[in-house]
């Protein structure tokens, strides 16, 4: 079957104005002012750790000082995606997958970090009034602007943030484990190194689940089965098009990029184009993680 045309130029999107772009940049901002809030919490841990002489609220500090780092890590991913150049005619966009691999990183090196210290640092008594204030504030910040940023990562299709969102959820979990080993001090318990070694595993499973999505993403994941077969019916629905022969796709960065080919019903090559654009355009707006689309016209034989 010969192609009558190959409508693959239009995979760039639009300069400006682009949803696309528009979500990175919404993204970016969102990234910068996780990057601030993550400072805070590792410096406030970090003192109140250091003065409380508590093992676990340190590893926590370790752990939110890894998150600014991650959320800088996605701030400069989220930056890239948003940049066109031509020697990436596919754009930019797996950068956000670059920073999430690396928030992995850093987030299992603070897992390691953390178990160490927990079970080869120096067993201390906390001091209580000093460190479990910091801890509960510090629980509350990481919860809200964790699930904050996690509906922000949906609305705006980034997978950057919603590493981020993760982190921060992560960050929280561990910091309600720090709040009881140090709330056990109240009853003589001295739980802080336990707690500490409690926070490295789960920090640990956090970032392994994190590196496993990312190098999914790195190795041209296909899009999900549900969303392939929303946009196959789109198209075969249309009246000039007899059927879907190939449908071809990966993700970049939270986005999507595919490939069709399409079997039309007329031999009219004015339709066949106009009708290309017009499909490709429809299913950019209906499913907005779509952010190339590439359509090679077939016609039937019969």
């Amino acid at each position: 079957m010969t192609p009558i045309a190959d409508t693959s130029e239009s995979k760039t999107t639009p300069e400006t104005g682009d949803p696309a772009n528009e979500q990175i940049n919404s993204a970016r901002k969102r990234a910068a002012l996780s990057v601030l809030i993550n400072l805070a919490l590792a410096l406030a841990k970090g003192l109140a750790g250091v003065w409380g002489h508590s093992s676990a609220l340190i590893g926590d500090a370790i752990h939110s000082t890894t998150d600014a780092v991650g959320s800088m890590a996605a701030f400069m991913g989220l930056w890239l995606a948003g940049k066109k150049h031509p020697a990436f005619p596919y754009g930019l966009y797996k950068a956000e997958t670059l920073a999430t691999l690396l928030i992995a990183g850093i987030i299992i090196l603070a897992g390691y970090e953390i178990g160490r210290q927990a079970l080869l640092g120096p067993q201390q008594i906390p001091d209580i009034a000093l460190a479990l204030p910091v801890a509960v504030v510090s629980l509350f910040v990481s919860i809200g602007f964790g699930i904050y940023q996690f509906r922000t990562s949906r609305r705006l299709n980034s997978k950057a943030l919603e590493a981020d969102a993760r982190d921060y959820l992560a960050d929280g979990f561990s910091t309600a484990v720090v709040i009881l080993s140090l709330a056990g001090g109240f009853f003589g318990w001295q739980l802080d190194r336990w707690g500490a070694a409690v926070v490295s595993l789960f920090v640990f499973w956090s970032g392994a689940r994190l590196a496993l999505h990312a190098l999914s993403d790195l190795m041209d994941q296909a899009i999900d089965r549900d969303t392939e077969r929303e946009i196959i019916r789109l198209v075969e629905t249309h009246p000039q098009v007899a059927r879907v022969e190939r449908f071809l796709s990966r993700r970049a960065g939270g986005r999507y990029i595919i490939d069709l080919d399409v079997v039309f019903a007329t031999r009219s090559l004015p339709v066949v184009h106009r009708v290309c654009h017009d499909l490709e355009d429809e299913i950019r707006s209906r499913h907005r993680r779509v952010v190339m689309v590439g359509i090679r016209a077939h016609i039937d034989p019969r």
